[in-house]
């Protein structure tokens, strides 16, 4: 996929295109449903599938006391959109220029000069331009200026309820990973660089991959979970589309280590199952999450603790075969 971070990235003639627009914070189902439609039409009209995005949510700019935690980074989005068939994506940064951009002129500037569009697809309660002030109804009298249609797509229902961002992140802050699976349609997951740590799960006899206290991607409540530690490779590595990538087992912990009581941030650490002398310092990870096997808790005494652990490992182990 073809990432462009502004639309003087975007070669003249690039187009026509099919365009998808939203913050597509995780990328989930309905997002794909919308992206799934958009490569129907783009296969008809002989077009790219091309998502518009932001650098960050635009609430952080605009009412930054009511913006949620992001389920994903930047490059997460973009694998994430990629996987679902977007063919390139233009980000672009939210600041006060764009905020500022009235609906006109964002039209005539992102869609029509720079991305060629020939569709554009957006849900019923999207806004854009200066204020909000644009919605679909105004989006489609400007196509029929410049020349574009308009498709917009109703939600996409689960439960009862409309598949969102929102309702991922209420998941995931409970702990429920397979619902958040459910929705996501993959594990949920976070990466990083893993980096040294204060070595605990080594001396317990369960050596940990340490996630970096900034990795990428919504972390999900404290406990101990079943899933998937995969290897990316060196930092320089990650880069390269030839690196070799291993997927292992893993027992994860998310917490502050509450029977020691030492640690001051939540942190996330991976023991890979039966490996004990695996060295995956300064190599970026990503951890998948599929089961919760129980809440974190203090235990009175390194025995009690170790007993618990060991526990846990069968647990995933049989999470992992289920």
């Amino acid at each position: 996929m073809i990432a462009f971070h502004s639309p003087a990235d975007v070669p003249a003639g690039f187009g026509p295109s099919v365009v998808v627009i939203g913050k597509f914070d995780g990328v989930h189902s309905g997002h794909r449903a919308v992206i799934d439609r958009a490569r129907v039409t783009a296969a008809d009209a002989g077009a790219r599938v091309v998502a518009v995005t932001f650098d960050r949510n635009p609430l952080s700019l605009l009412r930054p006391e009511l913006c949620p935690e992001p389920l994903s980074s930047i490059d997460q989005k973009l694998d994430q959109l990629a996987d679902a068939g977007v063919d390139a994506t233009l980000v672009l940064r939210f600041d006060e220029s764009l905020a500022g951009l009235e609906p006109r002129a964002f039209v005539e500037h992102m869609l029509v000069d720079a991305l060629g569009v020939v569709t554009v697809m957006v849900g019923d309660d999207f806004r854009f331009g200066r204020g909000g002030a644009g919605d679909p109804a105004l989006l489609e009298e400007l196509g029929a200026q410049y020349g574009f249609v308009v498709d917009v797509v109703g939600d996409v229902q689960g439960g009862g309820r409309r598949v969102s961002s929102t309702w991922v992140r209420d998941l995931l802050s409970a702990g429920d990973v397979e619902g958040a699976a459910r929705l996501l349609g993959r594990p949920h997951a976070v990466e990083g660089e893993v980096v040294h740590g204060l070595k605990r799960g080594r001396e317990l006899g369960f050596p940990t991959a340490n996630l970096e206290p900034d990795a990428e991607g919504f972390i999900p409540a404290d406990g101990v979970y079943a899933g998937w530690l995969v290897d990316l490779g060196s930092s320089a590595g990650r880069t390269d589309a030839a690196a070799a990538v291993t997927r292992y087992p893993a027992a994860i912990s998310i917490g502050t280590n509450p029977t020691f009581d030492d640690v001051d941030r939540r942190q996330v650490e991976a023991y890979v199952l039966d490996e004990t002398d695996l060295d995956l310092y300064g190599h970026h990870v990503q951890v998948q999450f599929t089961h919760r096997i129980r809440g974190m808790v203090a235990f009175e005494g390194i025995e009690k603790l170790i007993a618990q652990m060991a526990e846990d490992v069968e647990s995933v182990r049989r999470s992992l075969r289920a």
